[in-house]
This record gives C-alpha cells, structure tokens and sequence, in this order.
C-alpha cells in the first residue's frame, strides 16, 4: 500500500533555521501492480554552510534522494521543504521554476552541450534566466578562473580532459548563485588523481564561499571530505559520522 502524501501548507515551513528539512521521504516505483520501495522514510536537515555526503553502495538509494531534494522527481509521502517550501507540493512548472533559482546540480556526466565552448555552457543558464548576455559573459568568465579554467574559456567539450569537463558542470550548477549545490557521484568516472583534484575544488569552495553542498558518493574518500556523513542501504539512511 502506497503511503498517502500529506497535504502541503500554505504556509512557510518551519524548518528550526534548516536550509533544507527530509522529512518521512518515501519513495514506490510502481510497475505492472509490482510496487518496488526505493527510498524509506529519510529524514535528515542540512543547516546553511554545511557539507553533507550520502554514502552508498550503487542502488543503495542514493540518486533516488537526489532526485527528490533537486526537484527532479517528487516523493510518494513525505516532505522536502527547501527555504520553507515544500518541493513536494509544487507543480511541475512551480517546481522547476523554484529549482532554477535555488538549486544547482553537478551530474556525473558533466550535462555539457558538446556543440558550445565552456564559457558558452556556463552562460546558458543565466541567458534563460534573463541575465543580459554581457553580465552573464562576465560571470561566466570569474567562475570558470575560479575553478582554474580560464585558459579554456573557448574549447569545446572534446577538448577538454575529464576533470576539465566536471569543473565546468560545477561552474554551471554555480552560474545562477544556488542556494543548494547537489552533486551525483560527480567523480565516478574519473582517475583517483582527478578525483582529487575535483574534490578538493568543491571543498574550496565551499570553505571560500560558505556554500551549502549535498555530495551523493559510493566512494569512502570523496565522503571523508565531508564535514557529516549520512550511510544509505536499501533505502533507509541508517547511520551518520562527523568529521572534524
């Protein structure tokens, strides 16, 4: 029996000073009347400035609860109240429209247009969003020199290495100033040498700019990097570290 969503408040949430609140997530694929539970009951906040990973193994859950907390999918039952507002309950359009303005995702893959120059991948969000071309350039150009990328401001996706590509995937989660920065397995593919290297840039960042960052990883040395650790198995987020 799927778990009834409860009825979103037309109020703000509140959320005890929590930029993001879980709360009771489930998550039920159903398939020919075959219901598969992908994501148990999580619950957990994420206070403004902190750097969290979620630990696990592949099909542990994970990407299932990023989806959720990116406004990609909505939950079976539960809430995920980001800035007050639960995601859950928006609409479609309401739901991304509030994820293009409050959340930025760094996927695996990079998500580049192969066809567009870095600098040209970075400004596209701010375009849709209405930031005049000028300024977007501009920003565009200080983040991708942030991320040590500015003598590769005009190469197309096929020039650039693979740590080269995830730096410019983080420029553009970055590029409309996120409240929320998720990260899928962002170093998956990558050697361990250019794991660090892109690790150790988002933990500069964070520092630097006190951004708040959700990291989903399988691996134990990505989440060490991490100020708390939540552990995900089968669904169920079954235990939690902090690190000095």
């Amino acid at each position: 029996m799927e778990p009834m969503p409860t009825k979103q408040s037309p109020h703000t949430i509140d959320t005890n000073g929590a930029l993001l609140s879980v709360r009771g997530a489930f998550k039920i694929y159903k398939e020919n009347d075959i219901e598969t539970v992908a994501l148990h009951g999580a619950e957990f906040d994420l206070a403004p400035g902190e750097f969290v990973a979620i630990q696990g193994r592949s099909g542990a859950g994970k990407t299932t609860l990023l989806n959720l907390i990116g406004g990609l999918d909505t939950p079976s039952a539960g809430q995920i109240v980001l800035k007050g507002r639960d995601m859950a309950r928006m609409d479609e359009a309401e739901r991304a429209d509030y994820r293009r303005h409050h959340i930025g995702i760094v996927f695996q893959t990079g998500n580049l247009i192969p066809f567009l120059t870095a600098l040209e991948n970075v400004m596209q969000p701010m375009t849709w969003n209405g930031i005049p071309e000028g300024e977007a350039r501009e920003r565009a150009k200080q983040l991708l020199s942030d991320l040590g990328l500015s003598e590769r401001l005009d190469h197309k996706v096929n020039q650039l290495s693979g740590g080269e590509s995830q730096r410019v995937g983080i420029a553009i989660a970055l590029s409309n100033q996120p409240d929320l920065l998720l990260a899928d397995e962002l170093t998956g593919e990558l050697d361990t040498e250019t794991t660090k290297q892109v690790m150790n840039t988002l933990k500069e960042l964070h520092e630097k700019r006190q951004m708040t960052l959700l990291v989903v990883t399988h691996n134990q040395q990505v989440a060490a990097l991490a100020q708390r650790v939540l552990h995900i198995a089968d669904g169920v987020i079954n235990g939690e570290a902090h690190h000095d």
